[in-house]
């Protein structure tokens, strides 16, 4: 790569030193600490979000790291950043899963308008150039998007190669590290298309999927209602069109049709 090549004898040396330090990483503190240190002077950014997920089906989780006020991981709207991630990942993929610096007008970068906002969504607005990679995870069956934001200076060429190289780190550093509470794998328990095809065929829609594999997995409304940042009164009302769409009378035979649809695939 032309980024290494471009490096001295002690630039690389220096390099090295910082990208073997993903290897150490076994934390989200630790995550911010390098992404937000060291890192810096390969990959400058001010907020860096890393999602995982379906992209094709919408059914992503991410992480933010960022050293801006208020701008964390548990505090993030998902139903407002999700939107702007699927729309990141189509440009990268039409790109051919290459490297990608864009930028944006004052607006910044817009989330889902109609859902509440939050610190990581007002930042966002604030940002006017971003640098997207990503890693299609053929074994796992599902692809991950990285996305950096700057509030000035554009993302280059420079930039895009050096993102190249150093995603894998970034990656491995990341997959090193615990979920968070409010994260699970609960959005890739469909691991098979063809069996969120059958719900999605009953008339389910994306969310109503979401909110019945939390209901396989014994939660509560108002416990879903805080996963999703969503009312109980909102989780309630899905539920009563889930329960007709699936022509069922109660969460027990709703989750039992779920599973046997899971175990006959």
């Amino acid at each position: 790569m032309a980024f290494l090549h471009s490096l001295s004898t002690e630039e690389l040396y220096r390099y090295h030193s910082v990208v073997a330090q993903s290897a150490e990483v076994r934390s989200h503190f630790d995550v911010f600490n390098w992404l937000q240190g060291d890192m810096q002077q390969y990959l400058a950014h001010d907020i860096m979000i890393a999602a995982w997920g379906d992209f094709d089906k919408g059914t992503v989780q991410h992480d933010v790291i960022s050293a801006l006020t208020g701008v964390r991981s548990h505090s993030s709207n998902q139903e407002a950043v999700t939107p702007l991630l699927l729309g990141l990942f189509r440009r990268w993929t039409d790109l051919g899963g290459k490297p990608l610096a864009m930028t944006v007008g004052d607006k910044g970068f817009a989330a889902e308008a109609r859902s509440p906002s939050c610190a990581l969504v007002d930042a966002l607005q604030k940002m006017r150039c971003a640098l997207v990679h990503g890693i299609k995870d053929e074994r796992g069956n599902y692809d991950c998007l990285y996305a950096s934001f700057r509030a000035s200076e554009c993302f280059g060429e420079r930039e895009c190669e050096t993102m190249a190289v150093v995603l894998p780190y970034i990656d491995m550093a990341l997959r090193q590290v615990e979920l968070l509470p409010h994260q699970t794998h609960s959005s890739l328990v469909i691991s098979s298309p063809l069996v969120y095809d059958l719900l999605q065929n009953r008339g389910l829609s994306t969310r109503e999927v979401e909110i019945l594999q939390w209901v396989a997995l014994g939660k509560t409304n108002p416990e879903i209602g805080r996963i999703l940042k969503i009312s109980e009164f909102t989780v309630k009302n899905h539920m009563q069109r889930i329960f007709k769409k699936m022509d069922v009378s109660n969460r027990a035979q709703a989750v039992g049709l779920f599973k046997t649809l899971v175990n006959n695939d």
